[in-house]
């Protein structure tokens, strides 16, 4: 199967689940509802810029995309708010902004470490884990990457960090601020081998000429719509609004206007 092919079959399997799984009609938030989750009166999208399950931008048209942007823009809609983009750099400081309330609302994925810091709604994306690796890499498959001399980047505080410092028994571990900077790294070749979702590995990897996302995964991310601790009353929306995305298609058509590449087919 290409890859336009596997993409546009992941699109409609997101579609067909949700469209199964269809909820009650959407509620319509309380003054109290509105106030819990934009207590500014303005929603604050807490995303991170150039890639595409959070917020990318075309540099020519100008035009916005991601699926954390279109989502946070429709649940401000929603809430009857308008809506100002944070700019996060890295996961670190994401879990910052949510710990500050500096932002009201984010895209992540869930785990348990992160959990400890913001509340998340049910997962509306699963997305592979995988390495990208450079046009002169000698690496070819994921067995190669814990060798000696081999150096794996990965972004501060994201779970590849979490993950790779305790498993990596041969290779040495390399952190970068962001994706930006990581991309920066590979380019440059101050790593091997970089480690995160494949959603962006695939967008990385159009702009490092020669650079390919290798077969096979390591884990696979559950995407998660997130809001600070505290604001649990505002939850019960929430997860309303993430089955009524899904059921309507609004995720999958999200994914697909931002190119998104790496879902998984199955959660194994």
């Amino acid at each position: 199967m290409s890859m336009n092919s596997r993409r546009s079959a992941i699109v409609l399997m997101l579609a067909a689940i949700g469209i199964s799984g269809c909820a009650n009609p959407p509620l319509a938030p309380t003054p109290e509802v509105q106030k819990v989750l934009a207590p500014t009166g303005t929603l604050r999208l807490g995303l991170s810029h150039g890639t595409p399950g959070q917020m990318i931008r075309n540099p020519l048209t100008g035009d916005v995309r991601g699926i954390g942007y279109e989502l946070g823009r429709e649940l401000a809609r929603r809430l009857g708010v308008p809506f100002e983009v944070v700019l996060i750099q890295g996961n670190a400081q994401f879990i910052e902004a949510m710990q500050s309330g500096r932002v009201d609302f984010g895209s992540n994925n869930a785990t348990a470490a992160r959990a400890a810091f913001m509340s998340f709604a049910q997962p509306h994306l699963e997305i592979e884990a995988g390495f990208l690796v450079s046009s002169n890499s000698k690496i070819s498959s994921i067995t190669e990457v814990d060798r000696d001399g081999v150096r794996v980047g990965v972004t501060q505080g994201s779970t590849s960090e979490a993950k790779f410092s305790q498993e990596l028994k041969h290779a040495v571990l390399i952190r970068a601020s962001s994706i930006p900077a990581a991309e920066k790294m590979l380019a440059s070749g101050q790593v091997d081998v970089f480690a995160t979702n494949k959603g962006n590995l695939f967008d990385m990897s159009d702009r490092l000429p020669g650079s390919r996302v290798l077969d096979g995964r390591y884990g696979v991310e559950q995407v998660s719509l997130a809001i600070p601790k505290g604001r649990e009353l505002g939850m019960p929306f929430l997860r309303q609004f993430v089955d009524d995305a899904k059921s309507t298609g609004l995720v999958a058509a999200a994914a697909q206007r931002a190119g998104l590449r790496g879902m998984a087919l199955d959660s194994k």
